[in-house]
This record gives structure tokens, sequence and C-alpha cells, in this order.
């Protein structure tokens, strides 16, 4: 891809109308000073003091914010949420990146899904990090939570030229996206040719039908296991990720990590990604590399092109430590350089 290219792809973003479906998260970060720290009077034990809090969407919201950083102004939310401060924090967060959040529906007997993380204020690097603690729903969603999500859904289908799926909870059926909400997208799919599917999913990716999929390289291949630093030879993916399309229906993207990317369409092309250095934090890498290729597809990309948008994108996001990182146009352009670079 030249520079040319790319800029007439990222002139095009601001146009595009997208809507992202799936489980949106809060991101609760809370900054300690250890050097403030308290010993309990009842119980004798640390109380640890937070001198700043921090509040950002995460899982699906982390797309809306790459997204909106990488300059799309046309967004909406389909989720679920519960009637909580947390959701207060999670609209407030959305509304900030011009996202609509009119399908964003609040249910009194659901959580707001929220990913708690303490960290050292003090400390930026990843070493600053505390345990994390999580809020997720644990027992299935009710059908009436799919079953409205899809009425929304149906209801701005024609007004959207992207719909991203982002399946975020790995329990089955504890999410948004369902078997049965998973089914019927795959039919809305096929009656809405027009409109780009795209789904990602923390472990049912391989599940669904009629919409572009992006696994990672463990996926494509069926190892749900991975040692730490392993990867997937690039033969053994040629021969999966064909079979993986055929069976999906659709179009593949799969993901390698700092090694780029594998799409097929249905020919399969290798795109490698942006050599770096230094620390990375990967966290959010994936939806950031999502953000970037559907925007690019929308935008009149081949799968191949789009793709590698996404790995920019990503190269960007993962150099950003202690947070879920964003990349703008400026940025994109910038690093396409690098990799022309790397690449030549």
């Amino acid at each position: 891809m030249k520079r040319d290219r790319l800029e007439e792809l990222l002139a095009r973003f601001a146009s595009r109308r997208v809507a992202v479906m799936g489980d949106f998260f809060l991101d609760k970060y809370l900054e300690v000073d250890p050097k403030l720290a308290e010993t309990s009077v009842e119980t004798g034990k640390t109380a640890n003091q937070v001198v700043e809090i921090r509040t950002s969407p995460g899982a699906a919201g982390t797309v809306v914010n790459n997204l909106a950083a990488l300059g799309a102004v046309n967004l909406h939310a389909i989720g679920a949420t519960g009637d909580d401060g947390e959701a207060y924090d999670l609209r407030r967060g959305l509304e900030a990146q011009h996202c609509s959040i009119a399908a964003l529906v609040p249910f009194p007997f659901l959580h707001t899904p929220t990913y708690l993380k303490p960290r050292n204020a003090n400390d930026p690097s990843l070493a600053g990090e505390h345990e994390r603690y999580d809020t997720k729903n644990r027992s299935a969603t009710p059908a009436a939570v799919g079953e409205r999500l899809l009425s929304e859904l149906g209801g701005l289908l024609p007004q959207i030229d992207v719909l991203i799926i982002a399946d975020q909870v790995e329990q089955t059926d504890c999410g948004v996206i369902t078997g049965k909400v998973r089914a019927a997208i795959a039919e809305l799919a096929r009656k809405h040719p027009k409109v780009h599917f795209w789904a990602d999913s923390r472990t049912h990716i391989c599940e669904f039908r009629n919409v572009i999929i992006k696994p990672n390289q463990f996926e494509a291949v069926g190892h749900l296991n991975p040692r730490p630093g392993e990867t997937v030879s690039l033969p053994k993916l040629r021969d999966a990720i064909p079979n993986l399309r055929a069976s999906i229906g659709a179009p593949v993207c799969c993901t390698r990590g700092a090694e780029g990317m594998m799409v097929s369409d249905p020919e399969v092309t290798t795109i490698p990604g942006v050599k770096l250095t230094g620390p990375i934090d990967p966290t959010g890498a994936g939806d950031s590399a999502t953000a970037g290729a559907v925007l690019a597809l929308a935008s009149g990309a081949t799968l191949p092109e789009a793709a590698l948008v996404g790995c920019l994108v990503a190269s960007i996001t993962v150099q950003q430590l202690a947070t879920t990182g964003t990349a703008r146009p400026a940025q994109v352009l910038e690093r396409l350089e690098m990799w022309r670079e790397q690449n030549t």
C-alpha cells in the first residue's frame, strides 16, 4: 500500500456509519498511592488509598473508542447494561465519543460488566498494575434481552454500513451474543449483503455464519490452550483458513500477534505486522485492529488492505502502556512509512 491510497481510505472514515453490538464493559482504573497506605483499625490489613479514578468504555466500548479516534462520527452502541452507577459512567464515556446510546438498553436484573483495575499511581509501567477485579453476569442471559437488542439492530441496519459484533463474555450464553442472537445475526447478514458484518469473539468465533470473522491463529486451527510464546506455522494456517472460510460462509481475517494477519477472501494472503522495539501492552490490540480494518473495508479497501490498516493501528495502540490505547489517522500514516521501510 502506498501513502496516497491510505490517505484516500482515511478520508472516507468520517462518513462511515458503524454500529457496534455486543458486550459493553466499563474499564475503571483506581490510581493507588502506596505512600499513603493506612492500616485498618478494624482488621489490621492495609487500606490502600485511591487518589484518582479513571473510567473508559471497555470491551465493545474499546472498539467504539478506536473508531472515534480514527475519525468515525456516526456511531451506535447496541448492548445491555445494568441500572447502576457503572452504567452511568459507561454511557457518559460513550457519549463523549459521540456514540449514540439509544440502543444501549438498561435492565435492572443485570450488572454492568466492569473491569476494576487498581494500579500504582507512581509506576506507569505494566509492573504497576495490581490484580484486577471483574464484574460479569454469570447466569444465562434472559431471552428478552436478546429479543430487545435484535429489535434495535433491525431498526438500525438500513442506516449503517458496518455492524461489528463484539462477543467478549467467555461463558456460553452469559453475554449479549447468545446462540440465538448469533443465529439471528447470520440470517440478517444474508438479508443485508450491502452491510459489512464483522465478528470478534473470545470463545465462540467458529460458531458464526455468513459474517467476516477475526479469529486468532490458535482459534483458526482449533488449538484452545496455547503456551506462552507459542505460534502456529504458516503452512498449518494456510491449510486451515480456507476450510474455516468454507464452514463460516464468509471471509476470514486471522490475527497472528506481532507477525501480522492472514486473510482469505477467498485467496489466502499474508500481511506482515509492524516490527516494534521496547515494551508493549497488548490490552485492546485486537479491538483496535478491528476498528481500523472495518473502517478501511467500509471505505472501499480490499480485505488484505483492510488487514494492513488493522495491523498499523494495533502497532500504535500496543505501545501505549497501562491503558487501552487508540490511534489517530496521522499516526496511521506515519506507521505506514515504517511498515514500508521494513517490507521493501
